[in-house]
């Protein structure tokens, strides 16, 4: 283990086509920016902890950032998008981060498609959050908060 400490900070990871909050679909993602989500996500941050917002519609690059979430991050906070359905390389890469994970989806996926009903990330998340909107976010965050130990922590 590195002598070194980091801040406590959590990661929020979008997924594909998240970067089209506010103009996709309204009547089930809401009007809500993605700059939105990352505003209400920080606004929930308790003291100590900071924010680091990243969206792709790539899932090589969402797996980047969760490998580097091991090194640089307390929690991560993850709405997968479509991914939550079919990728077994986010759930390996979530599988490797030791610290605390929450799902999110926008809307209630299990009042959605039946393909929408399963989700791999659901596998290793401590928690998730289905219908809150934007919200879940908050929600999400504050969880984290909760469970990450006080003080700083050392680099994994």
């Amino acid at each position: 283990m590195k002598s070194e400490w980091y801040m406590k900070t959590i990661f929020l990871l979008n997924g594909p086509n998240l970067n089209l909050l506010g103009q996709r679909q309204p009547e089930i993602y809401g009007a809500e920016t993605l700059e939105d989500v990352e505003r209400i996500a920080r606004d929930a941050l308790a003291d100590g902890f900071t924010l680091e917002a990243m969206q792709s519609n790539h899932e090589g690059a969402l797996i980047d950032s969760i490998q580097e979430a091991r090194t640089k991050a307390a929690g991560i906070v993850i709405n997968p998008g479509a991914y939550s359905h079919t990728s077994i390389a986010i759930l390996d890469a979530l599988n490797a981060f030791e610290g605390p994970v929450m799902e999110v989806h926008i809307s209630n996926i299990h009042r959605r498609e039946s393909f929408r009903h399963t989700s791999y990330v659901s596998l290793r998340a401590d928690g998730v959050i289905a219908g809150l909107g934007p919200e879940g976010y908050a929600a999400a965050v504050r969880r984290i908060c909760a469970l990450v130990p006080a003080g700083p922590q050392p680099i994994r």
